[in-house]
């Protein structure tokens, strides 16, 4: 079995400073990764801000004998972003695990919803994640080595009631993932995600007390190391929480080629059950594969004619 070491590496854990992000900073460093911790250090739902909370998770890593950074910056300042990396660089002269993990909650139904909060949550959450990346990816292309986790959630795999918003979010970094892990493979950019349940501050008044104390967020980590280390996968959508792990797939069914005619509407509409049945579903490596896989239906059919 393969140990998980990051001694010689540098990590980025942005939103840091408390919940699932501090455990991260405290994880990696103790596995030998010398850690930028980042926080804006604002209120769940972004606003505020205090250096203290980052600095906070500095001093415990320092005092347990590893070596960090504090990073003050808001991820939707790319200005800023750039400077934390180049803070990293200037410190430590390499950047090789990103975790994109600061995000905030605006919910609301959607109905309530303003569009500024919806805004604000992709902005944090998407933005946030795009701005971490676009600034790191130069470094880890130039060293041929690069580990990021992108952190999803239930909410955007599959819908919750109330986080339109963060869940348009959290989906979207998936799509983020799936393009990069492609363009980063020849540079052994390893991009994955990882959906997280965990009792956070930011979960506090979602779920009831007891099962709050069932989901310790140290539970998570043990995914975001295996994302992050030598080892790790690439283009994989892991789950954790309660100490139970799943892996999330986006995939495509066998389909049903029916062609184009006047009546196709109304043949689709009767053939539903088929055209959605997972039997013989595959996960594409790319999104291309569902082209094929329309074409070729379309070619043997009309060999068929």
């Amino acid at each position: 079995m393969s140990t998980i070491d990051f001694s010689g590496r540098v990590a980025i854990v942005t939103g840091a400073g408390g919940g699932l992000g501090r455990l991260h900073a405290l994880a990696l460093a103790a596995r030998g990764a010398k850690v930028v911790v980042n926080d804006l250090g604002g209120a769940v739902d972004g606003s505020g801000g205090s250096a203290t909370a980052a600095q906070k998770v500095v001093d415990e890593i320092r005092a347990a004998g590893g070596e960090a950074v504090a990073n003050g910056a808001s991820v939707t300042d790319f200005d800023a972003v750039q400077a934390m990396v180049q803070q990293a660089i200037d410190q430590w002269g390499r950047v090789d695990v990103l975790v994109n993990n600061a995000g905030i909650l605006r919910d609301k139904s959607f109905s309530k919803m303003e569009l500024a909060d919806f805004r604000l949550v992709v902005d944090v959450h998407l933005m946030g994640a795009v701005h971490c990346t676009k600034a790191v990816w130069p470094h880890m292309v130039a060293q041929k080595y690069g580990r990021i986790v992108m952190t999803t959630s239930s909410s955007g795999l599959y819908g919750n009631f109330g986080q339109a918003n963060y869940g348009a979010a959290k989906l979207a970094l998936v799509g983020l993932m799936q393009t990069l892990s492609i363009e980063g493979a020849k540079h052994d950019i390893r991009v994955n995600a990882l959906a997280p349940t965990a009792a956070t501050r930011m979960t506090e008044g979602l779920m009831p007390a007891e099962v709050l104390e069932a989901l310790k967020p140290e539970a998570v980590v043990p995914a975001m190391l295996v994302m992050a280390s030598e080892q790790a996968p690439n283009r994989t959508i892991l789950c954790a929480g309660a100490g139970t792990y799943e892996a999330a797939h986006i995939t495509l069914t066998q389909g049903v080629h029916l062609g184009l005619t006047p009546d196709t509407p109304e043949r689709l509409l009767a053939a539903l059950n088929e055209v959605t049945d997972s039997a013989g579903e595959t996960v594409p490596m790319s999104g291309s594969e569902q082209g094929t896989n329309e074409i070729k239906q379309a070619l043997a059919a009309r060999a068929h004619a």
